[in-house]
């Protein structure tokens, strides 16, 4: 989804030479590009959160689970990853436009609710399957500190739509999946936008390599919803809106089985 005023992906990344630029090395720049704010955004939100507890640390101020998620979503999630989308935007000459941000019509709203039904039925589908063949899945680390210390579910919660999805959809959605589609199909632009957002999530995760991809591969599902329902809308408010309610009900339900309930092992459908 880009608009008619924004500057081609040529024009826009400094790709063009004398001869022009042949179709094939316009989609690998296209992936190169993608890939490489995606791993931008990481490193930066990274070496923020980094320096922070360094500076804690210096100051003598116990970093606690509680402050260290604080400090994450804070700085890696929201300066992170939304400070290098709007670099990019600035960097491109592009606007607001460009990734379609506005206050979301009945329609947007339809799609917001259906998208987040439908986010929950794969991962229902897919925890049933993997559960039905026994493999291992990774916790996520956020919700694995919320099982030791729930008062960061508490938090985690209202993070889910002020911080977490607007930061990783601005940044994924919004600018990755975004320039993918200037030179790929949409569909294969969703398909690898959401690679590349869950393959982002291994470090996020605990446990064996191979529990951690298996678990990748259960994120891929409701993010392709998160992509194509940005594609139907040309919202970003409505891939936000689905991608936050999708991670409020699983802290939620994981708050309320730690409370109420036995304690949930792994819960590898959060992103």
């Amino acid at each position: 989804m880009t608009s008619s005023s924004d500057p081609s992906p040529a024009d826009a990344d400094g790709l063009t030479g004398p001869s022009g630029t042949s179709v094939a090395f316009g989609i690998l720049w296209s992936l190169i590009v993608a890939g490489g704010v995606a791993i931008i955004g990481i490193i930066i939100g990274a070496v923020l959160v980094a320096a922070a507890a360094i500076g804690l640390q210096t100051a003598a101020i116990t970093i606690t689970p509680l402050l260290q998620i604080v400090l994450s979503l804070a700085l890696a999630t929201g300066v992170g990853f939304g400070g290098v989308a709007l670099a990019y935007l600035w960097y491109r000459g592009s606007g607001i436009r460009y990734i379609g941000f506005q206050i979301p019509s009945l329609r947007d709203i339809a799609f917001s609710f259906g998208g987040y039904i439908a986010s929950l039925a794969l991962l229902i589908t897919a925890a049933a399957i993997i559960s039905t063949i026994g493999a291992e899945t990774a916790p996520n680390t956020a919700a694995q500190a919320g099982m030791e210390n729930p008062e960061i579910l508490l938090l985690l919660i209202p993070a889910s739509f002020l911080l977490i999805a607007p930061g990783e959809e601005l940044l994924y959605r919004g600018i990755v999946q975004n320039r993918l589609c200037e030179t790929l199909p949409v569909p294969i632009a969703i398909i690898l936008a959401s690679l590349i957002f869950a393959s982002i999530h291994y470090f996020s995760l605990a446990g064996a390599p191979q529990a951690r991809l298996v678990s990748i591969s259960i994120l891929v599902l409701p993010t392709l919803v998160f992509g194509t329902v940005y594609e139907l809308t040309d919202n970003l408010v409505v891939p936000v809106l689905v991608h936050g309610a999708y991670n409020a009900t699983l802290f939620s339900l994981l708050y309320i089985t730690i409370k109420f309930g036995s304690r949930l092992a792994q819960t590898p459908g959060i992103v």
